[in-house]
């Protein structure tokens, strides 16, 4: 079962994951360096590293685009 947890993750289930949009994982990844791999079209993610992440700070900022609403 080890294989099922370490697969990579869709932008989609990051952000399900984390609490969070889409467009607020895409702008992580573009203004602060969120660990992403890309494929092709499509942006992947292992947990472990997006947890490593979050907790050096990878996603605090000042910033708070996250809850205004379109």
């Amino acid at each position: 079962m080890a294989e099922i947890e370490d697969r990579w993750l869709s932008v989609d289930e990051i952000g399900k994951y984390l609490g969070v949009s889409s467009d607020t994982v895409y702008r992580w990844i573009d203004k602060h360096a969120m660990p992403a791999h890309r494929m092709g079209r499509l942006w992947k993610f292992k947990k472990d590293e997006v947890d490593s992440w979050v907790k050096a700070g990878g996603a605090s900022s000042t910033d708070n685009d996250s809850t205004k609403t379109k």
